[in-house]
C-alpha cells in the first residue's frame, strides 16, 4: 500500500508545499482535498475514488473543485464524497453555488453522521469527532490486503491508518482506545514547541503535543502533516521530541506502508 503525499501545507500554498491532500492509491482514497489534488490522475489505479473529508475549512475542500480536469485527464467509474452532513451542505451551497463554480460534479455525496462504520472497497473506515474551530474528524481505516479485498471481516493485524488532521489534538483515553495502536500515524504538526500557545488558540497541534499522541496510542510510524507553510518544523526539534520513527511530509513524498520500517521516496 502506497501513501502519496500530494498536498502538505496548511491554509495556503507555498513555494513547495500545495495544501492538504494524502492518496492512498490502490485503495483509491483520498483524504482531503486541498490545492495538492491536481496531482491525483497519474496516480490512481482503481475504477473508484473515495474523497474522505476531515472538515470544510477550504485549504481541505478548494482541490474539489479541481476534480473536473482530474476525471477529465483519468476517468473513473465511480466518486463518492464523504463527510460530516453539515460540512457536505455548506460544501454544497457554497463552493459549488452556480455563481461560483456553474458545473455539476459527476460524484456522489455521502454524509457519515450515521455510520459508525463505513465499508469501503478495500478498507473499513471509522471516524471520531475533534476539537476545531467548526469541528473536524479523524479517520481511522483498516486497510484489506488484496487477497482480502471481498471480506467484510477486519484482520487481526491490519495495516491501520490514523488521519488526525486541524485539531488540537486529543489526550483523552477514549480518543486513544479508538486510534487502536495504529500502524501509521497521520497526525497534523501545523506549529514548532514555540507556538505551542497559538496552536492552542487557533485548535492546532504542535510538535511535543503529537509526541504525546504517538506514544500514548503506541503508534508504529508517525507522518507529521499540515505543516505552517511560513515555517518548516525543525527536524532536530521532532527527533528529539519522538520515541519511535517519525517523518516531517514533504509534497511528492511516496511512503510505501509496512509495519516494518517504511520505503520513503520524494519530498
Amino acid at each position: 500500500m502506497h501513501l502519496h503525499c500530494l498536498g502538505t501545507a496548511g491554509y495556503h500554498p507555498s513555494e513547495t508545499r500545495q495544501t492538504s491532500c494524502y492518496f492512498l492509491s490502490e485503495a483509491g482514497i483520498v483524504l482531503d482535498a486541498g490545492s495538492g489534488i491536481f496531482r491525483l490522475p497519474a496516480l490512481i489505479k482503481t475504477d473508484h475514488l473515495d474523497i474522505l473529508l476531515s472538515h470544510a475549512h477550504l485549504d481541505h475542500i478548494a482541490g474539489l473543485t479541481y476534480l473536473l480536469d482530474v476525471l477529465h485527464e483519468r476517468p473513473v467509474a465511480e466518486v463518492r464524497i464523504w463527510g460530516e452532513a453539515e460540512k457536505l451542505s455548506a460544501v454544497r451551497e457554497h463552493l459549488f453555488h452556480a455563481l461560483v463554480f456553474p458545473v455539476e460534479l459527476p460524484v456522489t455525496w455521502h454524509a457519515i453522521d450515521d455510520r459508525p462504520r463505513i465499508t469501503l472497497p478495500t478498507a473499513d473506515v471509522q471516524w471520531h469527532p475533534q476539537e476545531h474551530p467548526g469541528g473536524s474528524v479523524a479517520y481511522r481505516l483498516d486497510l484489506r490486503s488484496k487477497e482480502n479485498l471481498h471480506s467484510t471481516e477486519i484482520s487481526s493485524n491490519p495495516l491501520r491508518v490514523v488521519y488526525a488532521t486541524d485539531t488540537v489534538g486529543s489526550l483523552d483515553g477514549r480518543f486513544l482506545h479508538w486510534m487502536g495502536r495504529p500502524t501509521w500515524l497521520l497526525h497534523e504538526c501545523n506549529f514548532a514547541n514555540a507556538e505551542a500557545e497559538w496552536a492552542e488558540k487557533t485548535g492546532h497541534c504542535y510538535v511535543d503535543r503529537v509526541a504525546k499522541i504517538a506514544k500514548a496510542s503506541d503508534s508504529q510510524n508517525v507522518l507529521l502533516t499540515h505543516i505552517n507553510p511560513l515555517r518548516e518544523l525543525d527536524p532536530s526539534e521532532v527527533e528529539n521530541a519522538f520515541d519511535r520513527p517519525v517523518r516531517i511530509a514533504g509534497d511528492k513524498m511516496e511512503i510505501r506502508l509496512e509495519t516494518a520500517a517504511p520505503t520513503i521516496a520524494g519530498g
